[in-house]
């Protein structure tokens, strides 16, 4: 019946249906524009105060300095906003980005007095800030600070000029689902109103915002906020941003990256993600900050090329440690727990968020993963849609069993004394006890089942239509039922994708692959598998390269027949 209203195909309908998506919102969903889903900057709380006191900043070309975090969300609002003045014509525009291991999350006092001495007169936190009262007081009476923010809050916000964060307590905006990027940009959407109302723009152009929603749509996927509504539209048309190439640093990763084709969320979640999140886990914190303001491909490429190397040997530190997460989550997964909480002597904090993800995938729980050093333990934890994992660390922070502790719905971080954890792995446990009635992660919910004759590029395309796929819109899964592997062989650096070469029942063929393969029982499978029947689970893709689409399938999973 949906088909036939909006005049789309059965199967687009269906899955619209299947995710709750009904005739009146379907226009929306499917063409996702920012004239219609955009919404004002001035029903977020301060937001009319914070957009005031940069705008006077612009006219006034004063020193400003911009305060980030050091993941992705991080170096794409700290560059929104050091761009976004700089276009305007702020000529003193600094930023800076703390060291993970040296000075932790968020700003610090000393941090915060010292951009005061190099001439600051106005701070701006982006992605941080919400909760640091102590550390912004070092600014009172030297430099006005503005926060632009999304973690979950608890009590008042910090006494500062003005805190944006659609998830105060008192802010009723009902925008909680904005990355700190998407904030960045309602205040600089926020802020050129009130230059265009002063007349600022009479003798000058206004810049084109538009031209930077590529970094809010890298930051939106990369932070798993749901992409439906407002982030669907943000998303959507920064990928077309991306698409055009005019951004130097991300062309230089897409290239070092051995990105092909058409770019996707999936390009921005598991290519460009990873090598900016790299240099603030292990190595430069304001490196994929930097990269993002590059000017050209010759400042770019070094760059790139850096964050390319230190995402590899991320990935060699992340291996050391997550076997031994996986052995933890498993016995605690055994033994009842509904949210894991597993940690170890000297495991490295730039990799305990990434290992939490993988125990979160493979297990389908809550999982945090903490690093112990001289008895204290710092940590990091991803969730799962529907469980709200920062308010459970700011009630644990709240009861004082926690250091610190932070986050939004889907991430948190947090320290604590070692001799804590199991009274704070109780809480969560409380806390989240909807957990333990979660299925386990070896259950897959399929949208489908399609034979290799009917896995054409039409279809692929039509479930396109339902992209950008992400957190609240999840790519569409798909059971291909006895196929048999005619060949497979591995590609990629290392041999850590296997390619496999389908052949099915009804004589259809599809090319196949799968990623993160490397030396697992999956990769075995595929690889030992020829002219064995095996059912396959997994995702329909148009591939594009040059002027050719053809269908692809990325395989999630298998199992003999």
């Amino acid at each position: 019946m949906l088909a036939q209203r909006l005049d789309i195909p059965e199967l687009v309908g269906r899955l619209l249906a299947a995710r709750g998506i009904g005739p009146d919102t379907a226009g929306d969903f499917l063409a996702p524009k920012l004239r219609a889903l955009l919404p004002d900057p001035a029903i977020l709380r301060d937001m009319d105060e914070a957009a005031a006191r940069i705008a006077e900043a612009v006219r006034r070309d004063e020193a400003v300095a911009v305060f980030a975090d050091y993941d992705v969300d991080g170096a794409c609002s700290g560059a929104l906003m050091v761009q976004g003045l700089r276009d305007l014509g702020c000529g003193q525009v600094s930023h800076y980005v703390p060291d993970r291991l040296r000075e932790g999350y968020g700003p610090n006092a000393p941090a915060i007095a010292s951009l005061c001495d190099a001439g600051a007169r106005l701070i701006i936190c982006v992605d941080c800030g919400i909760a640091a009262h102590a550390a912004l007081a070092a600014a009172q009476g030297r430099a006005d600070v503005v926060v632009l923010d999304h973690h979950k809050a608890e009590g008042a916000p910090p006494p500062v000029l003005a805190a944006v964060n659609p998830n105060r307590l008192d802010c009723h905006s009902g925008l909680g689902h904005l990355c700190a990027a998407g904030v960045a940009f309602l205040a600089l959407v926020a802020t050129h109103r009130v230059l265009r109302q002063s007349g600022y723009f009479a003798k000058r152009p206004a810049p084109d915002l538009l031209d930077m929603l590529d970094m809010v749509a890298l930051a939106s996927v990369c932070d798993v906020v749901p992409l439906l509504g407002v982030n669907r539209a943000l998303v959507a048309q920064g990928l077309r941003v991306l698409a055009r190439g005019n951004r130097p640093g991300l062309a230089a990763l897409m290239a070092v990256a051995a990105v092909k084709g058409e770019p996707s969320a999936y390009t921005m979640g598991f290519a460009l993600g990873p090598r900016i999140n790299a240099g603030g886990r292990i190595a430069e914190p304001d490196l994929g900050l930097r990269l993002l303001l590059a000017a050209d491909s010759v400042e770019a490429t070094p760059m790139a090329e850096r964050l390319d190397a230190v995402n590899r040997q991320r990935q060699e530190v992340e291996a050391s440690v997550l076997q031994d997460a996986l052995d933890q989550g498993a016995a605690q997964l055994a033994r009842g727990h509904g949210v894991l909480l597993v940690h170890g002597q000297g495991w490295h904090p730039g990799v305990v968020g990434i290992v939490a993800s993988r125990l979160k995938e493979k297990f389908n729980r809550p999982s945090l993963v903490a690093g112990v050093s001289d008895g204290v333990a710092k940590g990091s934890g991803r969730s799962v849609t529907g469980l709200d994992l920062g308010a459970a660390v700011l009630y644990a922070r709240a009861k004082e069993m926690l250091l610190t502790g932070g986050g939004h719905a889907m991430a948190a971080g947090f320290s604590c004394a070692a001799e804590r954890l199991e009274e704070f792995h109780a809480v969560l446990n409380e806390r989240l006890a909807g957990a333990a009635a979660l299925p386990p992660g070896g259950e897959l919910l399929l949208d489908g089942s399609l034979t290799l004759r009917g896995a054409t590029v039409e279809m692929a395309g039509q479930i396109e239509r339902l992209a950008p796929f992400g957190a609240g819109n999840e790519e569409p899964l798909f059971a291909l039922p006895r196929v048999r592997v005619v060949k497979a062989d591995r590609v990629g650096r290392e041999g850590s994708v296997v390619r496999a070469f389908l052949e099915g029942e009804d004589g259809g063929r599809l090319k196949a692959v799968c990623f993160r393969a490397k030396d697992g029982p999956l990769a075995e499978l595929l690889m030992g598998a020829r002219g064995v029947a095996l059912h396959l689970v997994g995702h329909l893709r148009a591939e594009r390269w040059q002027d050719q689409v053809s269908a692809g399938f990325q395989i999630i999973d298998a199992a003999r027949v």
